[in-house]
């Protein structure tokens, strides 16, 4: 009898390794034996043994295996990559079932892994909390089947609808919204995700360094900027090398710096504005998975008039009001949750 607590408790232990094994999914085992847990593991670190050679690597009575029920919240793999294929590990083991949440929409998977599992007589059951693990693997499920990366817009605002006062140049520093809960928060999830981006007014404006250094043990994401005729100037955080940095560009630069790379696109209209899905495009190219869109606020529009984008995450100081400055967007989709935290608003929502 299939169990849905066992595929949770692959949810939760896939859910350690976030931050770490991207752009491979995050991936939780479990073994059962007559009711009862006698293995488990996670994918801890892309390249690294998958969930389900660390679950059976686990088991203390290896004699039990061939009478256990594997669960895993995707569907195992069937190709040599950085390591084995699960599925030949699984029947080598003898292991008589397998319960999945998701099949795997990589090429190189796809289906094949569930059948080579039942080809050689085991019996799988796949869909169980499916939806629970489409939403673990989110960035995965749509990068590989809408070839873009999972798009998060992210802005703090006052109050009354300001995401700052309006500045002529760094030299007059932004407002600060964030607290301090809620700035660390901003760089966990900075850990979290593949690539971070900006324009060239907010690069101008506020010469962030656009880095995870408040998370402990953080991993930086690739640091990406829209900036058409290379007005940020290299002296900024932005070009220091610290973490590797994307900038879109239609100009080519006459002198290049450590860990930046170019990518020269058309910047078409009256505007000469780059196109969303062209930089989503480029960016999949470039096997991003995921991307904060911190600003500025005219970026964020382009991205919600495009309706290319999966999620929001916004801030609201509810003692701050501004009555002036930069007027934040407004926010739209489903709203998923909301926290209060220190006197402000933490607001998630989905396109």
């Amino acid at each position: 009898m299939i169990d849905e607590a066992y595929m949770r408790r692959c949810f939760d232990l896939a859910k350690c390794g976030i931050g770490n094994v991207a752009p491979n999914p995050m991936v939780g085992a479990v073994l059962v034996f007559d009711d009862r847990i006698i293995g488990e593991g996670y994918h801890r670190k892309c390249g690294e043994a998958h969930a389900e050679v660390n679950a059976i690597a686990s088991v203390s009575k290896p004699e039990l295996l061939n009478r256990a029920t594997l669960y895993v919240n995707l569907e195992p793999c069937s190709h040599y990559g950085k390591t084995p294929p699960c599925a030949k590990l699984i029947i080598e083991k003898d292991i008589p079932e397998v319960v999945v949440a998701n099949s795997d929409p990589f090429p190189e998977v796809s289906g094949r892994g569930i059948q080579m599992l039942r080809a050689h007589g085991i019996k799988v059951t796949t869909g169980v909390l499916e939806k629970e693990g489409w939403n673990l693997n989110r960035r995965f499920f749509t990068f590989h089947t809408q070839k873009r990366p999972y798009i998060i817009l992210k802005w703090a605002q006052s109050a009354d609808g300001f995401m700052d006062v309006k500045r002529e140049s760094a030299a007059q520093p932004p407002i600060v919204i964030s607290n301090g809960i809620t700035s660390i928060m901003q760089h966990k999830l900075r850990s979290e995700e593949a690539g971070i981006m900006v324009a060239t007014n907010t690069a101008l404006l506020d010469n962030p360094s656009l880095t995870a250094r408040n998370w402990d043990g953080c991993r930086n994401p690739i640091r990406i900027l829209i900036d058409r005729d290379l007005k940020v100037p290299m002296n900024f955080k932005l070009y220091d090398g610290a973490s590797r940095t994307l900038i879109f560009t239609e100009t080519e630069p006459l002198v290049k710096s450590p860990n930046v790379e170019y990518v020269i696109l058309p910047f078409d209209g009256p505007n000469r504005t780059l196109k969303i899905d062209a930089l989503l495009s480029a960016l999949y190219q470039k096997s991003v998975q995921s991307v904060i869109v911190e600003g500025g606020a005219a970026l964020l529009h382009s991205f919600m008039e495009s309706g290319l984008w999966d999620e929001m995450r916004i801030e609201t100081a509810l003692e701050m009001k501004l009555k002036d400055g930069v007027e934040a967007p407004k926010p739209c989709g489903t709203l998923v949750s909301e926290k209060l935290i220190g006197g402000h608003v933490i607001q998630w929502m989905r396109n």
